[in-house]
Protein backbone atom coordinates (compact mmCIF):
# COMPACT_ATOMS: atom_id res chain seq x y z
CA UNK A 1 0.00 0.00 0.00
CA UNK A 2 1.51 3.61 -1.16
CA UNK A 3 1.98 6.23 1.68
CA UNK A 4 0.34 9.39 1.58
CA UNK A 5 2.78 12.23 -0.38
CA UNK A 6 4.60 14.35 2.54
CA UNK A 7 2.84 17.04 1.82
CA UNK A 8 -0.64 15.24 2.52
CA UNK A 9 -0.35 15.96 6.53
CA UNK A 10 0.06 19.97 5.97
CA UNK A 11 -4.02 19.75 4.99
CA UNK A 12 -5.17 16.87 7.01
CA UNK A 13 -3.65 17.60 10.58
CA UNK A 14 -2.45 14.27 10.82
CA UNK A 15 0.64 15.00 13.20
CA UNK A 16 -2.45 16.32 15.95
CA UNK A 17 -3.85 13.23 15.89
CA UNK A 18 -0.96 10.78 16.39
CA UNK A 19 -0.17 10.22 19.62
CA UNK A 20 2.59 12.19 21.24
CA UNK A 21 5.84 11.18 23.10
CA UNK A 22 7.98 13.05 25.61
CA UNK A 23 8.05 16.64 25.32
CA UNK A 24 9.09 16.60 21.68
CA UNK A 25 7.26 18.60 18.87
CA UNK A 26 6.64 18.96 15.18
CA UNK A 27 8.28 21.92 15.63
CA UNK A 28 11.12 21.05 17.82
CA UNK A 29 11.85 18.31 15.74
CA UNK A 30 12.07 20.94 12.81
CA UNK A 31 14.04 23.37 14.48
CA UNK A 32 16.77 21.02 14.99
CA UNK A 33 16.71 19.42 11.61
CA UNK A 34 17.79 22.51 10.41
CA UNK A 35 20.41 23.05 12.79
CA UNK A 36 21.92 19.73 11.28
CA UNK A 37 21.14 20.97 7.47
CA UNK A 38 22.90 24.54 8.59
CA UNK A 39 26.01 22.93 10.69
CA UNK A 40 26.55 19.84 8.89
CA UNK A 41 24.46 19.87 5.34
CA UNK A 42 22.00 18.21 3.95
CA UNK A 43 23.66 14.39 3.28
CA UNK A 44 24.25 14.91 7.28
CA UNK A 45 20.28 14.57 7.55
CA UNK A 46 18.51 11.59 8.82
CA UNK A 47 16.17 10.83 11.67
CA UNK A 48 18.83 9.14 13.81
CA UNK A 49 21.11 12.71 13.44
CA UNK A 50 17.94 14.45 14.92
CA UNK A 51 16.99 12.65 17.34
CA UNK A 52 20.81 12.73 18.52
CA UNK A 53 20.42 16.55 18.09
CA UNK A 54 17.08 16.50 20.38
CA UNK A 55 18.64 13.95 23.24
CA UNK A 56 16.06 10.77 21.97
CA UNK A 57 15.70 8.41 19.86
CA UNK A 58 14.94 8.15 16.30
CA UNK A 59 11.39 5.88 17.12
CA UNK A 60 10.37 9.10 19.24
CA UNK A 61 10.07 11.10 16.47
CA UNK A 62 7.83 9.18 14.10
CA UNK A 63 4.93 10.02 16.47
CA UNK A 64 5.33 13.73 14.95
CA UNK A 65 6.77 12.98 11.03
CA UNK A 66 6.72 9.93 8.97
CA UNK A 67 9.73 9.56 7.56
CA UNK A 68 12.53 11.74 6.30
CA UNK A 69 10.43 13.18 3.43
CA UNK A 70 7.66 14.26 5.01
CA UNK A 71 10.73 16.28 7.68
CA UNK A 72 12.05 17.71 4.89
CA UNK A 73 9.00 19.21 3.40
CA UNK A 74 8.58 20.44 6.90
CA UNK A 75 11.95 22.05 6.97
CA UNK A 76 11.07 23.61 3.41
CA UNK A 77 7.56 25.35 4.71
CA UNK A 78 9.40 26.48 7.98
CA UNK A 79 12.07 28.14 5.68
CA UNK A 80 9.24 29.41 2.92
CA UNK A 81 6.95 30.73 6.09
CA UNK A 82 9.71 33.79 6.55
CA UNK A 83 9.16 35.34 3.20
CA UNK A 84 7.42 38.15 2.98
CA UNK A 85 4.21 38.50 0.89
CA UNK A 86 3.91 41.97 -0.69
CA UNK A 87 0.58 43.62 -1.85
CA UNK A 88 1.22 43.71 -5.72
CA UNK A 89 1.00 47.54 -6.81
CA UNK A 90 0.92 47.87 -10.80
CA UNK A 91 3.10 51.01 -11.12
CA UNK A 92 6.22 48.72 -8.73
CA UNK A 93 5.51 44.94 -9.50
CA UNK A 94 8.73 44.56 -11.27
CA UNK A 95 10.89 45.89 -8.47
CA UNK A 96 8.44 44.10 -6.17
CA UNK A 97 9.26 40.67 -7.66
CA UNK A 98 13.10 41.28 -8.02
CA UNK A 99 12.82 42.34 -4.37
CA UNK A 100 10.94 38.73 -3.18
CA UNK A 101 13.14 36.96 -6.01
CA UNK A 102 15.94 38.16 -3.80
CA UNK A 103 14.51 37.62 -0.65
CA UNK A 104 13.70 33.86 -1.55
CA UNK A 105 17.34 33.46 -2.70
CA UNK A 106 19.08 34.49 0.55
CA UNK A 107 16.53 33.14 2.99
CA UNK A 108 17.22 29.54 0.86
CA UNK A 109 21.04 30.00 0.64
CA UNK A 110 21.09 30.58 4.33
CA UNK A 111 20.53 27.11 4.78
CA UNK A 112 23.44 25.78 3.58
CA UNK A 113 22.77 23.02 0.44
CA UNK A 114 18.61 23.10 1.64
CA UNK A 115 17.81 24.17 -2.43
CA UNK A 116 19.12 20.75 -3.35
CA UNK A 117 15.80 19.55 -1.41
CA UNK A 118 13.85 22.50 -3.49
CA UNK A 119 15.26 21.53 -6.74
CA UNK A 120 13.60 17.99 -6.40
CA UNK A 121 10.44 19.14 -4.72
CA UNK A 122 10.27 21.74 -7.39
CA UNK A 123 5.80 21.56 -7.14
CA UNK A 124 4.74 23.68 -4.45
CA UNK A 125 2.40 21.56 -2.56
CA UNK A 126 2.40 23.06 1.34
CA UNK A 127 1.20 26.37 2.29
CA UNK A 128 3.85 28.30 2.56
CA UNK A 129 5.21 27.32 -0.43
CA UNK A 130 2.05 27.51 -2.24
CA UNK A 131 1.64 30.98 -0.48
CA UNK A 132 5.28 31.82 -2.68
CA UNK A 133 3.92 30.99 -5.43
CA UNK A 134 0.74 32.74 -4.84
CA UNK A 135 3.16 35.74 -4.59
CA UNK A 136 4.88 35.25 -7.72
CA UNK A 137 1.87 34.88 -9.91
CA UNK A 138 -0.29 37.86 -8.39
CA UNK A 139 3.21 39.96 -9.40
CA UNK A 140 3.41 38.50 -13.05
CA UNK A 141 -0.33 39.16 -12.98
CA UNK A 142 0.16 43.13 -11.85
CA UNK A 143 2.55 43.51 -14.77
CA UNK A 144 -0.01 42.56 -17.27
CA UNK A 145 1.40 39.46 -18.72
CA UNK A 146 -0.97 37.20 -20.38
CA UNK A 147 -2.33 33.65 -18.44
CA UNK A 148 -0.21 31.47 -19.58
CA UNK A 149 3.02 33.67 -20.31
CA UNK A 150 2.43 33.60 -16.04
CA UNK A 151 2.53 30.24 -15.77
CA UNK A 152 5.05 29.14 -17.44
CA UNK A 153 7.21 32.13 -15.58
CA UNK A 154 6.51 31.24 -12.16
CA UNK A 155 8.57 27.66 -13.02
CA UNK A 156 11.07 29.40 -14.85
CA UNK A 157 12.19 31.83 -12.45
CA UNK A 158 11.81 29.28 -9.29
CA UNK A 159 14.06 26.94 -11.10
CA UNK A 160 16.36 30.58 -11.31
CA UNK A 161 16.23 31.14 -7.98
CA UNK A 162 16.42 27.73 -6.66
CA UNK A 163 19.55 26.78 -8.18
CA UNK A 164 20.92 30.58 -7.60
CA UNK A 165 20.79 29.49 -4.22
CA UNK A 166 22.20 26.38 -4.22
CA UNK A 167 25.44 27.48 -5.40
CA UNK A 168 25.14 30.55 -3.08
CA UNK A 169 24.49 28.09 -0.40
CA UNK A 170 27.30 25.99 -1.29
CA UNK A 171 30.06 28.53 -1.17
CA UNK A 172 28.88 29.81 2.52
CA UNK A 173 28.12 27.14 3.91
CA UNK A 174 30.12 26.76 7.67
CA UNK A 175 31.48 22.89 6.67
CA UNK A 176 32.70 24.26 3.18
CA UNK A 177 34.95 27.06 4.94
CA UNK A 178 37.87 25.19 4.91
CA UNK A 179 37.90 26.12 1.09
CA UNK A 180 38.12 29.52 2.49
CA UNK A 181 35.57 31.89 1.93
CA UNK A 182 33.67 33.08 -1.25
CA UNK A 183 36.00 36.20 -2.09
CA UNK A 184 39.11 33.70 -1.97
CA UNK A 185 37.54 31.44 -4.20
CA UNK A 186 36.31 33.04 -6.86
CA UNK A 187 39.86 34.34 -6.48
CA UNK A 188 41.27 31.08 -7.05
CA UNK A 189 38.93 30.46 -10.13
CA UNK A 190 40.15 33.04 -11.64
CA UNK A 191 43.78 32.66 -10.91
CA UNK A 192 43.52 29.40 -12.61
CA UNK A 193 41.44 30.34 -15.42
CA UNK A 194 44.21 32.68 -16.23
CA UNK A 195 46.31 30.14 -15.93
CA UNK A 196 45.46 28.15 -18.98
CA UNK A 197 46.92 27.56 -22.10
CA UNK A 198 45.50 30.55 -24.55
CA UNK A 199 46.19 28.38 -27.52
CA UNK A 200 43.81 26.55 -26.38
CA UNK A 201 41.32 28.77 -23.96
CA UNK A 202 41.67 32.28 -25.93
CA UNK A 203 38.65 33.51 -24.73
CA UNK A 204 38.34 31.48 -21.13
CA UNK A 205 42.04 33.16 -20.33
CA UNK A 206 40.78 36.53 -21.98
CA UNK A 207 37.38 36.54 -20.17
CA UNK A 208 38.90 35.50 -16.58
CA UNK A 209 38.21 38.62 -14.91
CA UNK A 210 34.16 39.01 -16.55
CA UNK A 211 33.39 35.16 -16.27
CA UNK A 212 34.71 35.64 -12.05
CA UNK A 213 33.27 39.01 -11.58
CA UNK A 214 30.96 38.93 -8.34
CA UNK A 215 29.95 42.75 -7.76
CA UNK A 216 26.95 42.51 -5.22
CA UNK A 217 23.78 41.07 -7.33
CA UNK A 218 24.55 42.31 -10.46
CA UNK A 219 24.65 38.56 -11.63
CA UNK A 220 21.52 37.77 -10.77
CA UNK A 221 19.72 40.66 -11.63
CA UNK A 222 21.24 41.00 -14.91
CA UNK A 223 19.46 37.32 -15.30
CA UNK A 224 16.73 38.39 -13.72
CA UNK A 225 16.48 41.11 -16.36
CA UNK A 226 17.30 38.83 -19.40
CA UNK A 227 14.03 36.52 -17.99
CA UNK A 228 11.91 39.36 -17.15
CA UNK A 229 12.40 41.18 -20.97
CA UNK A 230 12.34 37.75 -22.50
CA UNK A 231 8.64 37.45 -20.88
CA UNK A 232 7.57 41.03 -22.25
CA UNK A 233 8.60 39.23 -25.82
CA UNK A 234 6.19 36.31 -25.18
CA UNK A 235 3.22 38.55 -24.72
CA UNK A 236 0.12 37.53 -27.70
CA UNK A 237 1.85 34.18 -28.41
CA UNK A 238 -0.61 32.44 -26.02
Amino acid sequence: MTSNPPWASFWSGEEQRRPRRRSLSREAIVEAALTVIDTEGMDALNMRRVAQELGTGAASLYAHVSNKDELIALVMERVAAALPRPEPEPGRWREQLTEFLIASRDNLAAHGDLARAALTANIPTTPAMLDSAETVLRLLRAGGFDDQVIAYAVDLLALYVVATAYEQGLRTSPWRQEQGDAEAYIAGIRSFFSSLPPDRYPLVVALAPQLTRAEGDERFQFGLDVILDGLAAQQGRW
